[in-house]
């Protein structure tokens, strides 16, 4: 018996059989064909690419609703690769003209294109170089596809370096429990996404390809990290005695669907959730959310050749508003932007830093026929419910003036043209611009509500792109100035008495919630599928203790301190 020690990125205690993946060797070797055999290895190669892009195109179809929004992106750009004609037209050169096979110009064509990602200077440009490299890989799998006698997965565990987020619920209908990896980061799309998926995943364990052999027995701890490998007796008596531990607590979480968000000392919070189909509205009033804090509506834009109509949209925010039976529905605006996928023309693809580019609020503001379109939708929509619209990226009080003059002029017309429209519609700002948070006061009197973007806020307070694993110890949301920031934001609301959330990742995180609330947030939107753990922490929790060490939390010097104060709370 061997225990190893990982990151633990997804919460779920599993026992398998190991199935290694050594990292992907790729033909290096330059190999030719014959003249006669050229046709026949370029209809190769479109099989394998039409076989990705079918695998891709079906697997975002039916994970629709289950994916965090930064994942689905993280999908539809790795579509966009594959449907990308330079890269296509490229490969099919290296056949025809060089007669190399289709795996070895396929190792040819990403070194070029490696060349000049690694040749940017911007960090985030660079590091879509991994989605090259997946997109790549995900072809050559189709190349040389395993025979079908080759034993399958169900019931193993999957040992290897690094795990793609378009692979993720593949392997989880393939039978895979689990997941244990030794690079990646506990913030990447794909921890977000097997926690989504509630697949146990553990990252950061170096030494498992060399530890660890196919055909292995382990046990995988996700809320540890620990790995044990071939275990003993006592082991198996401990993982029966988790599982148990486990499956009482989703019984418990089941019965309170329907309780109160109520604190210990009888303060109510609300739970609202974030929402981007009709299945996350479904589950979100099923749970006992108070309402939609966060609708987005890019899935409505990515995919397609065309923009979607007002009509088109309308029907959507409609049957949203609808589905939440009076309760209240936030539709964000379009949050699209060159780091997000889109075929329409709509965005710029060539931004040389599409991180701070045309995206947001700048982008509806900067398209204006695409605005007002979607703006109709949503006004209309308000004629069937109550409904609040949230502007993405602001950082300057002149933009949620502009968008709150275009609502009133559209508004009228609306009216006159027959339609109903709620009187009075919130208007709100995501808070995710360091900008915003820091020259809150100048703006807020022109909002009805604030959103606490914190994903972003992160990133860009901290100058740490999250998707980038050479700086991913620096992205974090347990930073000091982190804290003092959203705090700051809070306190603003609350003098202005302007209602305030955190819809970031961080709010669904229930590890997270007494940090929230010892910082005098009252109001969490989150994903349908974490609302029932945030909410039995909040019922464990008394407000006016966390309060009380509110001071501590924030006297803390540095990342870890912060962490020791989240410990010593949650073991209160």
């Amino acid at each position: 018996m061997t225990r190893l020690q990982g990151q633990p990125a997804s919460r779920g205690t599993v026992l398998g059989r190991a199935r290694l993946r050594l990292p992907q060797v790729q033909e290096t070797g330059e190999k030719r064909i014959a003249a006669g055999a050229v046709d026949q290895e370029l209809q190769r190669l479109h099989r394998a690419t039409d076989a990705a892009r079918a695998e891709m195109r079906e697997l975002r179809s039916r994970l629709q609703g289950a994916l965090p929004a930064e994942v689905g992106e993280f999908l539809d750009l790795h579509a966009m690769l594959l449907d990308d004609p330079e890269l296509l037209a490229a490969l099919d050169e290296l056949v025809r003209s060089k007669r190399y096979s289709a795996s070895y110009a396929l190792r040819v064509q990403r070194d070029r294109l490696a060349q000049v990602f690694q040749g940017m200077e911007d960090a985030y440009l660079k590091s879509r170089l991994d989605d090259l490299d997946h997109v790549i890989g995900r072809i050559q799998s189709f190349l040389h596809k395993r025979p079908n006698n080759v034993k399958g997965l169900s019931g193993e565990i999957l040992v290897c370096e690094n795990v793609a987020p378009s692979e993720l619920a593949q392997l989880q209908s393939q039978g895979v429990v689990g997941i244990v990896s030794s690079s990646g980061n506990t913030l990447s799309h794909s921890a977000i996404l097997a926690r989504s998926l509630h697949m146990p995943l553990v990252v950061g364990a170096s030494a498992v390809l060399n530890r660890i052999n196919d055909g292995d027995v382990l046990i995988v701890d996700g809320g540890s990290g620990e790995i044990v490998i071939e275990p003993a007796a006592a082991d198996l008596r401990q993982y029966r005695a988790r599982q148990r531990e486990l499956a009482r607590e989703q019984r418990e979480l089941g019965r309170l669907r329907g309780k109160p968000t109520r604190t210990v000392d009888g303060v109510e919070i609300t739970l609202l959730a974030n929402a981007e189909s009709q299945d996350d509205v479904t589950q979100a009033h099923a749970l006992g959310a108070r309402g939609l804090g966060l609708y987005r509506t890019e899935f409505l834009f990515l995919q397609r050749n065309q923009l979607p109509n007002e009509e088109e949209q309308f029907r959507v925010y409609r049957d949203t508003v609808l589905g939440m039976s009076g309760l209240p529905v936030t539709i964000r605006t379009l949050d699209l932007g060159a780091d997000k996928a889109d075929r329409t023309g709509l965005v710029v693809g060539t931004e040389e830093n599409p991180a701070l580019g045309l995206r947001g609020v700048r982008l509806s503001l900067a398209r204006p026929k695409v605005s007002d379109t979607q703006l109709r939708a949503i006004l209309r929509s308000s004629g069937y419910g109550p409904v609040r619209i949230l502007v993405p990226m602001i950082s300057t009080r002149e933009e949620i003036m502009a968008v709150r003059r275009r609502l009133s002029r559209l508004a009228a017309l609306l009216r006159n043209e027959g339609h109903e429209v709620a009187e009075n519609i919130p208007v709100g700002a995501m808070i995710e611009v360091p900008a915003a948070a820091i020259a809150l006061e100048c703006f807020i009197d022109q909002v009805d509500f604030l959103s606490i973007g914190t994903n972003d806020l992160v990133q860009y307070l901290l100058a740490a792109d999250r998707n980038n694993e050479a700086v991913s110890e620096l992205y974090s949301p347990l930073h000091p100035a982190v804290l003092r920031l959203v705090l700051q934001v809070i306190e603003t609301a609350q003098r202005h008495g302007t209602p305030v959330a955190v819809c970031g990742e961080i709010a669904g995180d229930a590890r997270m919630t007494p940090l929230l609330l010892a910082l005098g947030l009252t109001e969490f939107s989150l994903h349908p599928g974490t609302l029932l753990e945030v909410r039995r922490a909040i019922r464990s929790m008394d407000l006016s203790a966390l309060r009380a060490q509110a001071p501590q939390l924030l006297a803390a010097r540095d990342r870890r301190g912060i962490e020791r104060w989240v410990a010593s709370v949650g073991n209160d």
